[in-house]
């Protein structure tokens, strides 16, 4: 059970979901990015391409100087956090993940 745990006066132990939206961030700009339109653009001048893997329900991003692979769900909705590390750690200093 995640959250921060509450005891009532009565005894009743509760839990407060604290968990909030999180966020990519584009550190040289300060940009929340909110579309791949604009991930792809900082992405290109990054020095990422995108891929053609084959899988319709990706969208993928390859650097020909690495073997890196930047995988994403290609309905923005399902960006999570898990995506968003992902990039932060393929582009240090470049990305930061930020509650909202």
């Amino acid at each position: 059970m995640s959250g921060v745990w509450v005891f009532n006066p009565n005894g009743v132990i509760t839990t407060q979901n604290t968990s909030k939206r999180k966020v990519l961030v584009h550190l040289p700009t300060d940009q929340i990015i909110s579309s791949y339109s604009s991930l792809e653009q900082i992405l290109k001048e990054l020095g990422w391409e995108r891929y053609y893997g084959g899988d319709p329900d990706l969208f993928q991003f390859h650097k020909q100087s690495s073997i890196d692979l930047i995988s994403l769900p290609r309905d923005f909705s399902k960006f999570t956090s898990v995506y968003m590390y992902d990039i932060v750690i393929k582009n240090p200093n470049i990305f930061h993940v930020r509650n909202m």
